[in-house]
């Protein structure tokens, strides 16, 4: 049984995608959608995402659309969904392959955990700024993505350091965007996504945390979210 990103190659060339065609693809988050438009020989078009979602945005779909263009990859990003009905009304204007991609979920259980652990943290954490989900929306939150307001990435990187201090585990989810990566290089200024990239950060959401530990998340990042704000 091959990865997610074999299966993606494979739909890919099954769909009629060929050597020299182009395909758009998002910029933030995991390369594997580019590299398997690499792998059959095509031509990865990274276009920006939406702020609010972290998903690639119809628009900026539309605007990249060519004659050479032959698919979209759509990436579901950190479990919450791209908008699949948007950029399908965009492919068949066009006649593109559509194909939504992400990682797998794990069992249904711990994603209705992550889904209580999130709603716990939405309503609770100052300081930083969550990510607002829609009603209609269902977010599986394989990472629990927040922004934090400052200087972008200093302030960001700063608060991370403080986090991981008080024994609150975090990670930047996207150091670089792929586009800005060696093995792509592309001379492009992507505005959501280099925003993203500077001001993200990946809060612990696991399924097995307990509410101790989901406190212990909020205290930390109220209290340092409260000295970046005062020092703002």
């Amino acid at each position: 049984m091959g990865t997610p990103a074999d299966e993606l190659r494979r739909e890919l060339a099954e769909s009629g995608v060929r050597p020299g065609a182009e395909v758009i693809v998002p910029s933030y988050g995991t390369s594997e959608a580019a590299e398997a438009v690499l792998l059959v020989g095509a031509r990865p078009v990274f276009v920006d995402i939406a702020a609010d979602t972290l998903c690639v945005d119809p628009a900026a779909v539309a605007a990249a659309v060519t004659p050479r263009t032959a698919a979209v990859i759509p990436v579901h990003t950190f479990g919450h969904p791209a908008d699949m009905a948007g950029i399908e009304r965009i492919g068949a204007r066009h006649g593109l392959r559509v194909i939504g991609y992400g990682p797998e979920d794990e069992s249904a259980a711990d994603v209705r955990r992550r889904q209580a652990h999130a709603a716990y943290l939405d309503e609770r954490l100052r300081g930083v700024i969550t990510q607002p989900v829609a009603h209609h929306v269902c977010h599986t939150y394989q990472q629990y993505v927040v922004r934090v307001p400052g200087n972008g990435r200093p302030d960001r990187d700063a608060f991370a350091r403080a986090l991981r201090s008080r024994g609150v585990g975090c990670h930047v989810p996207v150091q670089t965007p792929v586009h800005r990566t060696s093995r792509f290089r592309r001379e492009m200024w992507l505005a959501e996504t280099e925003r993203a990239a500077d001001e993200c950060l990946a809060l612990p959401v696991d399924a097995q945390m307990t509410r101790r530990e989901l406190q212990r998340v909020v205290s930390a990042c109220n209290a340092l979210g409260g000295l970046l704000q005062v020092a703002a």
